[in-house]
């Protein structure tokens, strides 16, 4: 074969690119988000219709039996309680902080204003979240790597299986995931501003937006506030002084520093502001200080059991779970018996800090579950291996593709972005791993994933010279290198 013959492309992929170059000059980026934003939300309507106005145990949720119970105490002016005994180990009329404030909350709200009707509940969620999961999405996917792959990150984020399936649960899933998003959107809108502004104070309003959404996602799950700290460093490390032209620290610098420190204690402020309500509850309701919930202590002491051995099990019965609580501290209420178990739970640590790690080690593969199981429901198998499953080569590989764009980036915003994204998801997966673990709780990491599924997917396209119906804005965003 001649050098000629061999880089000729054929005339069928030639005709497929003419037809995506064509389709890019005709379709408008406002039009095109909007199609894949309808897309969002009507497959999560369809989610919410398919389970419907019963509140029953479907496949991975769990949970919507639990809430829903509660709120429906909540507007009878029965508190935060349970009329029978509930899980974990809670008696009946007694105050409970098992589970999430906020999402109770939503659902009493709603109950007392269209009755107790859960559909009206999962259809408004829904929609909200059929909105915001991908628009955010976008953003995040646009800013750091150009608005093809940003697109293409939104479509898969409004299609996945696992998003849509919970989107339709009463459960923190959904709300939570756009929490996560929202936080990581402004803090990247923090660090432009800081880059973008010749003055050294950012804006007042996105430091109270950065409390206001980290302390709303604590609130829905109070798992993210362990990745606080992490953040706060990304940004006190990536929000540099500014310097003099012969690269001195100056007065200038100092006062950037002092700017950056103040915007960190505002954020601050407004989550501890949004906490301190609950914290006051917890102490009049236990009589002990809890910032939020109390089930942090069970998960890591049922996550950790000698039970297990080396070989975590994802799911026991209920009725294990209990057995495993050790009889001389059932007296206790649950925000105490919340804290022996977790001093339970480093204790079995520090006893056998190897069988720990081999433990730990054991979960990734729970955590990491893509083939379809014999033990799994139909459900859980479609959607595992047609999310997840599917789309996890071009999350590697954009992966692959955008981590050397950390030495090498387009834009400092770039390299900032993908760091906050990457140690999103080593921070994240280690708590879980170290824990407790299920397949639910990795969506988190999914919805980080799919930002670089969406490279993949660009890349690979423009490495086979396929058009991509995308919008493309010349001079609005900035598009990586690997594109």
């Amino acid at each position: 074969m001649s050098v000629q013959t061999a880089h000729k492309k054929p005339a069928a992929v030639n005709r497929l690119a003419q037809h995506g170059l064509a389709a890019m000059r005709q379709i408008k980026p406002r039009s095109y988000l909007v199609s894949i934003v309808g897309v969002s939300i009507a497959l999560r309507l369809g989610s919410a219709f398919y389970q419907g106005n019963a509140v029953e145990t479907l496949p991975g949720i769990w949970d919507q039996v639990s809430y829903d119970g509660l709120a429906r105490r909540l507007i009878t002016g029965h508190g935060f309680s349970f009329a029978e005994g509930h899980w974990p180990v809670t008696p009946g009329g007694e105050p409970t902080a098992h589970w999430s404030y906020l999402y109770t909350l939503y659902l009493a709200v709603i109950y007392s204003i269209f009755g107790v009707q859960p559909l009206a509940a999962r259809i408004i969620q829904a929609v909200v979240v059929g909105i915001l999961q991908p628009w955010l999405t976008w953003r995040i996917g646009q800013r750091l790597f150009g608005p093809a792959a940003g697109g293409v990150a939104a479509a898969l984020s409004a299609v996945y299986i696992y998003f849509f399936y919970y989107a339709g649960g009463l459960l923190t899933e959904g709300f939570y995931l756009v929490g996560i998003l929202w936080t990581f959107d402004t803090a990247l809108r923090i660090l432009e501003a800081h880059r973008t502004n010749e003055q050294t104070r950012i804006p007042w309003r996105l430091w109270l937006e950065l409390g206001l959404a980290i302390g709303v996602t604590g609130l829905l799950r109070q798992v993210f506030l362990l990745f606080g700290p992490f953040l706060y460093l990304w940004l006190w490390w990536n929000l540099p002084e500014r310097r003099t032209a012969a690269d001195q620290p100056s007065a200038l610098a100092r006062l950037s520093r002092w700017s950056t420190l103040q915007g960190l204690v505002v954020a601050g402020v407004v989550v501890v502001a949004l906490i301190a309500p609950w914290t006051v509850r917890n102490y009049r309701a236990f009589g002990t200080f809890t910032p939020i919930n109390t089930n942090a202590g069970f998960a890591f002491f049922w996550g950790n059991h000698p039970v297990y051995g080396t070989q975590f099990i994802p799911l026991l019965s209920a009725e294990q779970y209990r057995e495993m609580i050790p009889s001389e501290l059932l007296h206790l209420n649950e925000a105490e018996l919340d804290r022996a178990l977790l001093q339970r739970g480093l204790g079995f640590i520090a006893a056998d800090p190897m069988r720990f790690l081999q433990l730990s080690l054991s979960r990734v593969v729970e955590y990491f579950k893509f083939w379809p199981t014999a033990e799994s429901s139909t459900i859980s198998n479609i959607s595992r291996v047609g999310s997840f499953g599917l789309l996890l080569p071009f999350m590697l590989y954009g992966l692959w593709r955008a981590l050397p764009l950390i030495r090498h980036p387009q834009t400092m915003t770039q390299r900032a972005g993908l760091t906050l994204l990457v140690l999103f998801m080593l921070v994240y997966t280690g708590i879980h791993l170290a824990s407790w673990t299920l397949i639910r709780y990795r969506l988190p990491v999914d919805a980080v994933l799919l930002l670089f599924a969406g490279v993949g997917l660009v890349d690979l396209a423009q490495r086979l010279r396929i058009g991509i119906p995308m919008p493309v804005q010349a001079g609005k965003f900035k598009s990586s290198n690997n594109q």
